[in-house]
């Protein structure tokens, strides 16, 4: 039966750089993303939680947050996913607790870093990489002005996007817009980039999957497979593994959310017909019937 019919479960799936807890987490886009990609493994790589607005006034925490962490249990509990929680420099009180102690909960496991086999025996260590981040490791109050300046460019594309918005004209970052065109944003991340690969290499894996900076990217580096998840901030990106083991970035926008939704109520109305007004409707709108049946969002 067309109703019967399962979504396609992908291996693994990584996340990073979400910062539940302030005002420009893409919590709905998230939620969205990860409702349409039921994957085995799902590994959360470093600050999902921002930590570091608990002693601020900055703290906010709309439902939307409260739901992407319920999808997130319901993906460990429901579905059997192993959920693999990796601690960022913006969720860094867990780390000494980690280094010491097995944090495990259910099918939700904390660590401060993990490897991963895929699919094509190719293994790959999963970290956040702040602590190859030379700023934030030789001057730790380096790493708050340039947060604040983060801040500050975001509240910048909040504004720019209003406009834009009003112009009927798509969503554009400038923070996105800076690391590709100012000299010294692209030295700073290609200086990041090399020191994982070399740390990757000595550590004898073939890859490193990490977050940190913000920047989706995959490349090769000195032979060693660079993967960056990017964040949900600002792009709106996750990898994924394909069936042959590579990975490969996923971007997930306002406009995805929009369709799925549209989707959604479709499959809604598909689902109260029997089998034979779907085959009948089938038979009008050729191969359409069953991606509609089959390519549901699961909750």
């Amino acid at each position: 039966m067309l109703k019967n019919q399962k979504k396609k479960v992908w291996s693994a799936v990584w996340v990073s750089d979400v910062h539940l807890g302030t005002r420009d987490c893409k919590a709905t886009e998230l939620l969205s993303f990860l409702k349409a990609h039921p994957c085995k493994k799902l590994y959360l790589v470093g600050d999902i939680i921002d930590g570091w607005r608990f002693s601020t006034n900055k703290w906010y925490w709309p439902s939307a947050h409260n739901q992407v962490v319920r999808q997130i249990l319901r993906k460990a509990e429901k579905h059997g996913t192993e959920v693999f929680y990796v601690t960022g420099n913006h969720d860094e009180f867990l780390r000494e607790y980690v280094a010491e102690h097995q944090l495990e909960m259910g099918n939700i496991k904390v660590v401060n870093e993990v490897m991963h086999v895929t699919t094509n025996d190719q293994i790959l260590w999963v970290v956040h990489g702040d602590a190859y981040d030379g700023v934030g490791v030789h001057s730790k109050w380096l790493t708050f002005i340039s947060d604040y300046g983060y801040d500050f460019l975001l509240w910048a594309t909040r504004l720019i996007n209003k406009i834009r918005h009003q112009l009927k004209l798509p969503y554009w970052s400038l923070s996105a817009a800076l690391k590709n065109n100012v000299k010294g944003a692209s030295d700073y991340i290609a200086r990041f980039e090399e020191a994982l690969a070399k740390e990757t290499k000595k550590r004898k894996a073939t890859g490193v999957v990490c977050g940190h900076i913000h920047h989706a990217e995959i490349k090769e580096i000195n032979g060693i497979q660079y993967h960056n998840c990017g964040d949900w901030v600002d792009s709106c990106t996750a990898l994924i593994e394909a069936d042959t083991g590579e990975l490969f970035i996923r971007y997930w926008g306002e406009q995805n959310v929009q369709e799925l939704e549209s989707f959604r109520q479709l499959k809604a109305e598909v689902l109260r017909l029997t089998d034979e007004e779907i085959a009948i409707l089938d038979e009008l709108v050729p191969g359409k019937m069953p991606a509609l049946a089959t390519e549901a969002v699961h909750d």
